[in-house]
């Protein structure tokens, strides 16, 4: 009860006052690349009046003491998130992954990470919290990379990109929605190997990160390439999670997590 009561007094705190987005530990992009790529999954980008909050080193530590409890026993999937990611590409995964087996057993530890302890507004206005911060973030068995409209200022942070590499040393699976395959070039971590992005995004990414096989966005929504997996994002990223539910479980249970989400009625829907 006492740890509620800071939360709440904190986000009391939080609607009196606003902070400036911080900037530290970001270099500078390669002068280069075309920053205009990196406005991404639409062809229009907003300029973002989303404000983060940041919390105060007494309300920091007293979240860094009660951690989001792990099953031991179970996979540990990891959402990244920032200002301005796009919604759905963390509620998909959220949705496919949480849901517990037709027995009822909790199948996976699910986790949100985000770079500081403060409020995230995604792209759509969505006010959220992270579970855990990079730097107390566990090893993860799935790191799941989403993407906002603007990829500019997650592709500088280079906090971001080596909290990538090096989780992806521990990963079964790395996956990417959208534009968040440019994190997943900018890392370096699958040079080589195939991966999609966002429908009209995938010429810039192969200009951008030339070690990458860039398919053909226009007609693939999903790739697989070893351990990488990656989507167009948008609804689209519920094919990868699905996909990857699939290989971590079973058909069964993918038909199971699919009748959940209703998804032969948006399959078969028609006005």
């Amino acid at each position: 009860m006492k740890f509620l009561n800071i939360l709440f007094a904190t986000f009391i705190l939080f609607s009196c006052t606003s902070q400036n987005k911080t900037k530290n530990n970001l270099t500078n992009i390669d002068s280069s690349m075309n920053l205009d790529s990196l406005a991404s999954c639409s062809p229009n980008t907003k300029n973002s009046q989303n404000t983060s909050f940041s919390l105060d080193e007494s309300s920091k530590n007293s979240l860094a003491q009660h951690l989001k409890s792990l099953n031991p026993d179970l996979p540990i999937i990891g959402l990244l998130m920032y200002d301005d990611v796009l919604t759905t590409e963390l509620t998909a995964p959220m949705d496919v992954f949480t849901k517990q087996s037709e027995d009822g057993k909790q199948l996976f530890n699910v986790i949100t990470i985000a770079e500081r302890y403060e409020v995230i507004t995604s792209e759509e206005g969505l006010k959220m919290f992270p579970d855990y911060i990079l730097e107390n973030a566990p090893k993860l068995d799935i790191l799941i990379v989403p993407s906002a409209y603007d990829m500019s200022l997650q592709v500088k942070n280079r906090n971001l990109v080596e909290f990538i590499k090096k989780q992806n040393q521990n990963t079964d699976y790395t996956v990417s929605n959208c534009a968040g395959a440019t994190l997943i070039g900018e890392s370096g971590i699958a040079d080589g190997k195939k991966i999609v992005t966002w429908i009209g995004g995938g010429k810039e990414l192969q200009k951008n990160y030339p070690n990458l096989k860039v398919q053909n966005d226009g007609k693939i929504s999903y790739m697989e390439d070893g351990k990488f997996l990656s989507s167009n994002g948008n609804l689209a990223s519920y094919i990868s999670s699905l996909e990857l539910l699939e290989k971590l479980s079973s058909k069964e249970h993918r038909k199971f997590v699919e009748s959940y989400l209703y998804l032969d009625r948006l399959q078969n829907w028609k006005k």
